[in-house]
């Protein structure tokens, strides 16, 4: 294989593709796209308040539970304890209702019952809110009913218990530190997520370029001064360039548009809060209180601190360019062996299915990183380079880590020659629909 030749065809792929207008405006429009919509989703978010649903209620319990049903920013409710529930249901609309809620009479075993009819579906937050309310009314009465036993509900408030709970990371030297599983699981996600994203990306890019080059017979002419391994492998390389270039680009400029909206919108608050509050939480001395306002952003910030951001870069890089070439590789394959991109759906199959397997396990993996399912995941090439950079937040052992970077790389190797044993065929074929007996036999030949 001619090293020579290989970086000539890099060269060629990479000014190429940056040459074309369709690379200038993606590489222009995606980061003031993503920007302008970052900032904007920011700004409705905080600053609309969302109309409070006109609850109707049917309270059967003699004004038990009605008192109980109090407005709030979300939900108000109206007392139709006189009217009929068939009279309500038919007309809610009409009357500028959104929901009719019923409160069945009480039961001295069971409490009550309710049941709620509008015409759209109602939401999680609306169930879970007045279930408590009603709970709470449901109790309230219960303890009323005991009179001969004094302060019963002071009792019962002393009684119950709201337990906090904090967590801690104890280092090698026994110092502790604060902690929050949450940061561990969004980092975890969003890591396995992007190499998904980017792998599945890269690597059609690679199959779309085969298959154009392939489709105007400009394959023939480079196949005459080099060989098709070379042009492969050289493609797969320059199209990695162009991605990386694209992706630089997108990270700066999209933080400069978002930097410049937040300049122009006010700011995104004080520097002396946020610098207090990086000071408590890396420091190695007292432990910042908890019930402190601002405490939540201390609790995140001194996780950040405490996440291997070292081996989570380095990894995060030797990873995405195993699975870039392990899979970039197999996506040339089946450029090769097609006409157009239409006859690819039946060929990419079988390797579109390991990436959403991987994809799957990422999204149960902050639930017990260390279970079978997700160790064998992040061991298997196919799916490693996803699932083990949603485990290293947690702390993976140095030796699974390093097996599961020998085993994808060795397993890179085997597939590059067998895809480059069918590309060396297939880039030539015409006219012919291609199937997984046809790329069985030309791995096959000598």
């Amino acid at each position: 294989m001619n090293f020579r030749i290989i970086s000539t065809v890099i060269s060629r792929e990479y000014t190429t593709k940056v040459r074309k207008k369709s690379f200038l405006l993606t590489t222009l429009i995606v980061p003031v796209v993503i920007a302008v919509g970052l900032f904007i989703m920011v700004q409705l978010m905080s600053n609309i308040t969302p109309r409070a649903q006109k609850v109707a209620v049917i309270d059967r319990t003699d004004g038990i539970v009605m008192p109980y049903l109090r407005d709030d920013n979300s939900y108000t409710f109206s007392d139709y304890s006189s009217e009929t529930e068939d009279g309500l249901k038919g007309n809610l609309e009409e009357r500028g209702l959104d929901v009719l809620l019923v409160v069945s009479h009480l039961d001295s075993l069971n409490g009550v019952s309710l049941q709620a009819y509008s015409r759209k579906p109602l939401n999680v937050e609306f169930s879970g809110s007045v279930k408590n309310k009603v709970n709470e009314a449901v109790e309230a009465y219960r303890i009323s009913t005991y009179k001969d036993i004094e302060n019963l509900r002071q009792i019962i408030d002393d009684v119950r218990s709201d337990v906090p709970m904090t967590e801690f990371l104890l280092d090698e030297s026994g110092n502790e530190s604060i902690s929050e599983s949450g940061v561990y699981m969004f980092i975890s996600m969003i890591m396995g997520i992007f190499i998904f994203m980017f792998i599945t990306m890269f690597g059609t890019m690679v199959m779309s370029s085969v298959i154009e080059e392939k489709s105007s017979r400009v394959v023939e002419v480079l196949i005459s001064s080099a060989k098709a391994t070379e042009l492969m492998f050289g493609k797969i390389i320059g199209v990695a360039l162009v991605a990386f270039t694209q992706f630089l680009l997108w990270i700066l400029l999209t933080f400069g548009i978002l930097t410049v909206l937040s300049a122009l919108s006010g700011g995104l608050g004080s520097g002396a809060d946020t610098a207090a509050m990086m000071e408590m939480a890396a420091g190695s001395g007292e432990l910042p209180a908890i019930s402190a306002e601002g405490s939540d952003a201390v609790v995140i910030l001194s996780t950040l601190t405490k996440i291997p951001w070292g081996t989570m870069i380095l990894s995060f890089i030797v990873y995405f360019i195993l699975g870039y070439l392990l899979y970039s590789s197999m996506f040339a394959a089946i450029g090769s062996a097609v006409d157009n991109e239409s006859d690819t759906q039946q060929l990419q199959l079988p390797l579109t299915i390991p990436l959403m397997i991987g994809y799957m396990i990422i999204l149960f993996a902050f639930r017990n990183p260390d279970s079978s399912t997700v160790v064998w995941g992040s061991m298997i090439p196919f799916t490693s380079p996803i699932v083990m950079l949603a485990r290293i937040p947690y702390g993976v052992p140095a030796g699974e880590l390093v097996a599961s970077i020998l085993i994808l790389l060795a397993t890179f190797i085997l597939f590059a020659w067998a895809s480059a044993k069918i590309y060396k065929v297939g880039i030539l074929m015409y006219g012919k629909k291609s199937s997984f007996k046809d790329l069985w036999n030309w791995l096959r030949q000598k």
